[in-house]
């Protein structure tokens, strides 16, 4: 079989031509019954569970938080964030791209033992048909739990997800059907991936002796092996992905928000990152060059095909561009400055020592020096007054006090609104004026950091902040460890971190907070807020700088409402199919 890229949405095989996903595919385009004779259009269904991954691409949904605003006033996060989220209107709606996924999915799970995948060697087609059928698992897995987290909600007092849909639908179907409660939804996104471990390898990786084929497979040869589960097929589906696909699902479900409504406990979740975590070596082998994992230019530009940094359990391909910057350096690097970060994010990062900015006995912060002293990941990941960005390290100014200044607060529609621009996820060796200079650039599905975060936030709810649950290391651990990395509390043993290690509710705030600073910009914000049951309506700030004066200024109000801490059933999905209970609100 030829290797066909993950991203490949426009195979030549096509399904349907129905408006909707929903809708029954016809079967006269190109001949279904072709697929099983021809192994690359049956392998296009498979494709378009990769193509759908919402983490494909970036989002921006921070712009819809305490986070981040953004200058384009088309821009649909701001539109839902200053109050026309509705269930007619949705920009993190998922009901139609992964229950499309999950369709094309349910087809090729449907048929791929019929698929004729290797023609002259049975063992050979069985080897393929496992490993595309494990993959489908993993990918319908991963879209069923998007599911969950934009739409799963409570309705007449039970927590419901959405129809469980595992066959094809086919013209005769019912497409009336109930959701599926949040347990259920749980249940079988266990069992999907379950089957996924079973049948895929923990890694693609090129093995060297017959000693290492798994028994199933004994009767063929290393060559025959590495043809189908060797390193060619790296950024696809694997049991350790499947793995860490588990864990992120139970962090979901055993959060405040969802608890109630499934049985699912902060145990669960913290052993099942914990597995993952060891699978790569657990605490003593976190990147300690994972702060700037998108900017860590030799590392990126040397990654062979399909290799994946220290940082990175699972990415996107990797593609050469300048689109991030040029959506995001401030105007006088030929800009546009759409991510604004607020007052809001710059205050939660704390002193170098370690402590809050609002602990004035002991952080040292001084409101006429606001970004001194601070902790160095603020530096990396936000562009304040006289910070600096860009190939040439341009120092930028936020300030009002230059008329002719673009990079100004509110100079101009593509200024800042807020006194700050994003830098983090920006390569700074990419160049847009005088010339477009294109850097290698790629997205991660899924991040160690963001595995380690989840483990310390269940570990510190199951068993307080220093107990570790006979894992090798407790929430305290990692916690200590990501902040020593970033630089902070390097000078005096992280005083603040020891003076709440026996504090579960402090511990909560601060892991809370680290998980704020490390996964920032990164489409984890909106959702952590609703399922922690946290506050959606803190009013967005920033700063206005003149002749070394900080004011500080309201720049935007959230207005939503308490239901919004749940996503809708969309509206016209409501219209068509009465057995669809909306969630409470909508």
């Amino acid at each position: 079989m030829k290797r066909i890229s993950i991203l490949f949405i426009g195979f030549f095989f096509t399904l349907s031509g129905c408006k909707k996903f929903t809708d029954p595919a016809p079967q006269n385009n190109g001949e279904f019954e072709n697929i099983y004779n021809e192994p690359l259009l049956a392998h296009g269904l498979l494709l378009n569970g990769y193509s759908r991954l919402p983490t494909n691409s970036w989002s921006f949904n921070d712009v819809a938080t305490d986070d981040a605003v953004s200058n384009d006033i088309n821009n649909n996060y701001r539109k839902i964030a200053t109050g026309q989220w509705s269930a007619a209107f949705n920009p993190l709606d998922q009901w139609t791209n992964s229950r499309a996924g999950i369709q094309y999915l349910n087809i090729f799970l449907a048929e791929a033992d019929k698929v004729s995948w290797e023609s002259k060697d049975p063992m050979l087609n069985t080897m393929f048909n496992d490993r595309q059928k494990g993959e489908a698992y993993g990918l319908r897995a991963y879209l069923m739990y998007y599911m969950l987290q934009a739409h799963a909600g409570w309705a007449g007092g039970v927590l419901y997800g959405f129809p469980l849909v595992l066959e094809p639908e086919t013209p005769t179907s019912n497409f009336n059907q109930p959701r599926a409660t949040f347990e259920a939804c749980m249940k079988q996104i266990y069992s999907d991936l379950t089957k996924a471990e079973e049948l895929l390898p923990l890694d693609y990786k090129d093995i060297a002796t017959s000693s290492q084929i798994p028994a199933k497979y004994s009767s063929v040869n290393v060559e025959t092996y590495n043809r189908v589960f060797g390193k060619f097929f790296n950024e696809r589906m694997t049991g350790r992905i499947a793995r860490a696909i588990r864990a992120k699902a139970a962090l979901l479900a055993a959060s405040p928000a969802f608890s109630a409504g499934n049985t699912t406990t902060w145990t669960d979740a913290a052993n099942f990152t914990a597995q993952v975590l060891q699978l790569n070596g657990g605490l003593a082998n976190l990147d300690p060059n994972g702060v700037t994992w998108y900017n860590n230019t030799t590392e990126i530009d040397g990654l062979a095909s399909g290799a994946v940094p220290k940082e990175i359990l699972w990415r996107t391909n990797i593609n050469p561009s300048s689109d991030l910057e040029a959506a995001n350096y401030p105007p006088s690097l030929s800009g546009q400055g759409r991510v604004n970060p607020t007052q809001n994010l710059v205050n939660a990062f704390p002193m170098a020592n370690g402590y809050p900015i609002t602990n004035t006995a002991s952080s040292g912060y001084n409101a006429a020096t606001p970004y001194v002293g601070r902790d160095p990941r603020l530096a990396k990941y936000i562009v304040y007054n006289g910070n600096t960005i860009g190939p040439t390290n341009k120092v930028i100014n936020t300030t009002i006090d230059v008329a002719t200044n673009d990079d100004g607060l509110n100079k101009k529609e593509t200024s800042t609104r807020t006194g700050y621009y994003m830098r983090k996820l920006l390569r700074q060796d990419v160049s847009r004026s005088p010339s477009v200079n294109d850097q290698k650039h790629y997205r991660p599905h899924i991040r160690y950091t963001e595995l380690f975060l989840n483990y310390a936030e269940a570990a510190n709810e199951a068993w307080g902040p220093m107990a570790n649950g006979g894992n090798p290391y407790s929430a305290y651990d990692v916690i200590k460890a990501i902040r020593a990395r970033a630089g902070v509390g390097a000078t005096n043993g992280d005083a603040y971190l020891e003076s709440i290690k026996g504090d579960k509710d402090a511990m909560r705030t601060l892991i809370r907070n680290e998980r704020r600073l490390e996964l920032a910009f990164e489409g984890f914000r909106f959702w952590d807020l609703r399922r922690w049951n946290a506050s959606l309506t803190e009013a967005v700030t920033g700063v206005s700088i003149s002749l070394n004066n900080y004011q500080l200024i309201n720049v935007e109000a959230r207005n939503y409402q308490d239901y919004m801490r749940f996503g809708p059933i969309p509206y016209s999905e409501r219209l068509k199919y009465n057995a669809l209970e909306q969630n409470t609100g909508w």
